[in-house]
């Protein structure tokens, strides 16, 4: 199952803004595994697990930044142009890691699937090597007086 919103409206960045810190506090108050919704209009009652709660208010901070969200299960299956997408480069480049053995893979036909998470693990890596890449120059700009504070 793959849900794609398309960019919210500044109708809605609007209201989720105004609603994320209030949604925030709320969760942070409550002590549960589960909470209880009501839905206004109906009196409908239900119980959510408290997680999924922390996954809307993230949902409407992403909102309230104007920008799309894609909901996808962990264990979901990725074609490489999807992957491309989610890390914003391009097909070529995903299949040329896939080739390389970077991002584990497994073929279906003649089509490449990636499990999200092993993407998701890839981008960990390379955003945690890109901290380290850029610490190590600010160091170095420091130890060589470069004029870097």
């Amino acid at each position: 199952m793959e849900t794609v919103l398309e960019r919210p409206t500044k109708r809605e960045q609007k209201m989720a803004s105004e609603s994320v810190t209030n949604f925030t506090s709320a969760i942070s108050r409550r002590k549960s595994d589960t909470v209880n919704i009501r839905i206004q209009e109906s009196e409908e009652l239900f119980t959510i697990p408290r997680r999924a709660l922390e996954f809307l208010s993230h949902i409407l901070s992403i909102m309230a930044e104007g920008k799309a969200i894609s909901v996808f299960p962990s264990e979901s299956e990725l074609s490489t142009q999807q992957a491309a997408d989610i890390l914003h480069v391009s097909r070529p480049h995903i299949v040329k890691l896939l080739e390389q053995g970077v991002i584990p893979f497994k073929k279906a036909g003649s089509h490449r699937r990636i499990l999200l998470e092993d993407l998701m693990k890839h981008a960990a890596m390379q955003k945690e090597t890109t901290r380290k890449s850029l610490k190590f120059l600010v160091e170095q700009a420091q130890d060589l007086n470069l004029g870097y504070e």
